[in-house]
């Protein structure tokens, strides 16, 4: 099949969901969607405090705007019964707004207009991410934890191109990678920055694939790591017990220094070290406020808002449908450049490093270090490979920062 033959398949894939019965159809596995993730959710496949709430807002909304009316009982669209809340003008979702208006819970109007539209929601989750990670792990094994990172954002990289070869801008396409750095809060911010018509599916496509990257790079571990090697055993780290003030002067440091080189990226790089020097600062009262309150809040609402804006019309509009793609493209390269860094890092050692801390380089914190440990446990129950894939998955977020940072900055 040539070139020009895909380019009429996927034509006439984008003529047909555009018709209204097809949106119709979307909606209603939308909101089939929305229950299996709060089932999955609930059981613990996925990320339960983000898909739960989502899930239902998901189902929700697209229940709302639903029509259904085979008899053509009704002058416009509308249910078995009534009138949906998608006719009379408001058949076609135009905005984010829209959404606000149609599911009429106007509460969450100001949540969305004051916390997610400019990314302010991203800075709380970052605060409270900050007050949960021991950088220590990072200041342990500096260079092993950023040259996997640096391998893990294989997908930010190349997905640029692929994406600029859809037809998006080289702003679109650059928003559009930053999916591959499989972190949520800078790809939220990125996208306000450089694409802001596109940052609500970009943000509702790199949450719902980071919650499935849980349940997802399991297998794609297994797929590209043979047993024998992810059994690999790795030594604690020795003689790296820092101290609390170290950590918090490199953290500050770290954090002056990125604000100084990428300004654009500061108020996320400040949110996350903000976070971490507060919990090295030993003020407890600070500390307790950022990791329950700001983060569990912040990340309940922002579950809701992505659910909410997880309309049909959003999600399957002709011109977003590539970035269902482009995104699960993005995360699939950085999982396998990830371990591609991994095996260079196990070849390097001559055997002491287990690979499989690669796909800890993918910044989804903590998930993805949590999966790479997981993993290794059932081939291996004495393998402890969890400080290790914490210091690459810190990593990771600084990476993801450096690369957003570049991308506002030389993107004009």
């Amino acid at each position: 099949m040539n070139i020009h033959a895909i380019f009429n398949v996927f034509q006439g894939v984008q003529t047909f969901v555009s018709s209204p019965w097809a949106i119709n159809l979307s909606r209603i596995m939308l909101i089939l969607l929305g229950l299996l993730l709060m089932y999955l959710g609930r059981k613990g496949v996925l990320e339960a405090l983000l898909m739960i709430p989502m899930g239902l807002g998901m189902a929700t909304i697209n229940a709302s705007v639903l029509f259904f009316d085979p008899l053509n009982l009704h002058h416009g669209l509308g249910t078995l019964f009534v009138e949906a809340q998608a006719g009379a003008g408001l058949s076609k979702i135009a905005s984010a707004g829209d959404l606000m208006y149609i599911i009429g819970i106007d509460w969450l109007q100001p949540i969305y207009t004051f916390t997610f539209s400019n990314g302010l929601i991203a800075c709380f989750v970052f605060m409270g991410i900050g007050s949960l990670l021991d950088i220590g792990f990072l200041m342990s094994r500096p260079y092993l934890s950023m040259f996997i990172a640096l391998w893990a954002e294989l997908g930010t990289i190349f997905t640029l191109p692929i994406a600029q070869f859809f037809g998006y801008s080289v702003k679109q396409a650059a928003a559009i990678a930053m999916v591959g750095g499989a972190d949520g809060p800078m790809v939220l911010f990125t996208s306000l920055k450089l694409a802001p018509e596109l940052f609500v599916p970009i943000a509702v496509v790199a949450y719902l694939y980071l919650g499935l990257t849980y349940g997802g790079y399991p297998y794609l571990i297994k797929a590209l790591v043979p047993k024998k090697l992810r059994a690999i055993p790795m030594d604690p780290p020795k003689n790296k017990n820092f101290s609390e003030g170290q950590k918090m002067a490199f953290a500050a440091v770290c954090c002056v220094v990125l604000c100084f080189l990428f300004p654009v990226a500061a108020p996320l790089i400040f949110s996350l070290f903000f976070g971490v020097v507060i919990r090295e600062s030993g003020i407890k009262q600070f500390q307790d406020l950022l990791s329950g309150p700001i983060l569990y809040l912040s990340t309940m609402f922002l579950g809701l808002m992505l659910g909410i804006l997880c309309e049909a019309n959003t999600i399957f509009d002709p011109k977003v449908l590539p970035l269902l793609l482009l995104g699960m493209l993005a995360l699939l390269l950085s999982g396998i450049g990830g371990l591609l860094g991994g095996y260079l890092a196990y070849f390097f050692s001559k055997g002491k490093v287990n690979p499989v801390i690669g796909i800890a380089g993918v910044s989804c914190v903590p998930t993805t270090a949590k999966v790479a440990q997981k993993i290794v446990f059932k081939d291996n129950p004495q393998a402890m490979i969890m400080p290790y894939a914490l210091g690459a998955n810190i990593s990771g977020v600084i990476t993801t920062a450096i690369i957003a940072g570049i991308f506002c900055t030389l993107i004009k």
